[in-house]
């Protein structure tokens, strides 16, 4: 049998359904995977063993009973570790919420279960997803297996590095201002940020509440699409969940496949055309919007002038809301307590408990945050930034009434060596530079690998308006049918 690691989830799918291999070995192969290249990766913070291959042996069970299932039950899947799990350890790679296990599944884990897909563990981040590198994980970064020495991209670097690691087909990331995206980006597979709405945000652990948006990555767009399709849909438990029918992404995905783009509009942001990115990006996207013309696409240049104005709203309204979410952290109810010796009042024990359990980039957030929600500032800073936000969304309507998707390199730059952005927090914000606006509009997009540059992935960018998560997917089908997928070089040969 061929490795099962190496095949798309709609394969592994096929395999199972057919009868040609168990769930429990499809697991099996994954879970070995995991445990030979993993010390070197880093992609995931917990692995659940004695969970994967109950719910594998639960699946052939069902099989064998003649029950219909999912058109991904046994396929394995990796979950950020910003997402509830029962009984199985959620951190937000976070000290503050080190071995806290939830008494609940977040909605999207309660879907995936209930579709019998198989999850893995859960999967290393920037802590509370604050950050572009997977630097800033309390428990150690996570290697871009292109190259062990540079960043998976972030928040989510665990969940894109485990897709190119093959020690999964599938992941769930979450994406606040490009976390899906960016590291899709940068390692090589696909990422895709489902309509802010679109995906229930109930049991996740809120960074930002008005940007958060769970979503899947996976190494095609089809299996994307597929995963999407399993999580999306509306949660009476989200009160921002948006009852509406999901769009039918898979059947856009098939039909991209098919490479037949004509008559579809394509906005090229001009002000994401060429400033800010390297030569080799900027290469590789240019070809790409060839391929697409070739396809049939039409390529407008459309100018969405207040987009560049997008990353300093973003840094105010993010942390605003982060500053906000965050203050139930403070050792009284779960999570670290520190200082409680009773010689001190409450106030001194989650004062100390927070300056030991948080990281310096959430306390950069909390502080920045705080300051801008402060009395005196809240109009000049947080409240001048939703005004931008309300600009940028009137730019994504207008260019829709001209085209029917923008598109973008996804990151300026390809995946940089690790600490070289750590001193300059500016310098790493500007990985979100192209990803930003669309989290701020609540659209939907997706990364699609295009090239490479300097032997390093380069990201495609495909963003719709909200609720036409379809679109999307048709064309970055249609550019991975044109350009293909990208395979990284063997961890074996670098062992």
């Amino acid at each position: 049998m061929t490795d099962v690691t190496r095949m798309t989830a709609a394969q592994v799918a096929g395999l199972i359904s057919k009868g040609d291999a168990s769930a429990v070995e499809v697991a099996t192969a994954h879970l070995d995977r995991i445990a030979a290249v993993d010390e070197r990766v880093h992609a995931f913070l917990h692995v659940d063993r004695e969970g994967a291959l109950a719910a594998a042996r639960a699946v052939d069970e069902q099989r064998a009973r003649g029950e219909e299932l999912g058109p991904l039950a046994g396929v394995p899947v990796a979950v950020k570790d910003v997402i509830a799990t029962r009984g199985i350890p959620t951190t937000a790679a976070s000290k503050i919420l080190e071995g806290w296990k939830p008494p609940y599944d977040a909605t999207i884990v309660q879907r995936l279960r209930a579709a019998g897909t198989v999850m893995l563990g859960k999967t290393n981040m920037d802590e509370f997803a604050m950050g572009s590198s997977t630097e800033y994980s309390a428990y150690g970064p996570t290697n871009n297996p292109w190259d062990l020495g540079r960043i998976p991209g972030g928040s989510g670097g665990g969940s894109a590095a485990s897709l190119a690691a093959y020690e999964a087909p599938l992941a769930i990331g979450t994406d606040t201002g490009g976390s899906i995206r960016q590291p899709g980006a940068v390692t090589g597979t696909v990422g895709a940020k489902p309509t802010y709405g679109g995906t229930s945000r109930y049991g996740l652990i809120a960074f930002s509440s008005s940007l958060d948006t769970p979503g899947p990555c996976a190494r095609t767009v089809e299996d994307a699409a597929l995963l999407h399709a399993v999580i999306a849909g509306h949660d009476p438990r989200d009160s921002t969940s948006i009852p509406q029918p999901v769009p039918d992404v898979v059947a856009a995905a098939r039909r991209g496949a098919g490479g037949d783009l004509t008559g579809v509009k394509l906005g090229l942001v001009k002000e994401f055309a060429g400033e800010g990115a390297e030569p080799g990006v900027l290469a590789a996207f240019h070809e790409s919007v060839e391929a697409l013309v070739k396809l049939g696409a039409e390529v407008v240049e459309i100018s969405c002038p207040h987009f560049e104005y997008a990353l300093p709203a973003y840094y105010l309204i993010a942390p605003s809301e982060a500053s906000s979410n965050l203050a139930r952290f403070d050792g009284v109810r779960y999570g670290l307590r520190v200082g409680d010796d009773g010689n001190r009042s409450l106030e001194e024990v989650m004062s100390l408990t927070r300056e030991a359990g948080f990281g310096p980039e959430v306390k950069r957030r909390i502080i920045l945050g705080t300051y801008a929600l402060s009395s005196g500032y809240y109009d000049a800073y947080y409240g001048q930034a939703q005004k931008v936000r309300t600009l940028i969304t009137r730019d994504f309507t207008s260019a829709f009434e001209r085209v029917d998707v923008l598109i973008s390199p996804t990151t300026p730059f390809v995946a940089f060596p690790f600490g070289s952005r750590t001193s300059d927090p500016y310098q790493m914000y500007l990985a979100d530079l192209y990803t930003i606006p669309t989290n701020l509009y609540g659209g939907p997009a997706i990364s699609v690998p295009c090239g490479l540059s300097e032997g390093l992935p380069v990201g495609f960018q495909v963003m719709a308006p909200t609720m036409a998560d379809d679109r999307m997917y048709r064309v970055a089908a249609a550019l991975e049918s044109a350009v293909g997928t990208l395979t990284p070089p063997s961890l074996e040969a670098r062992a």
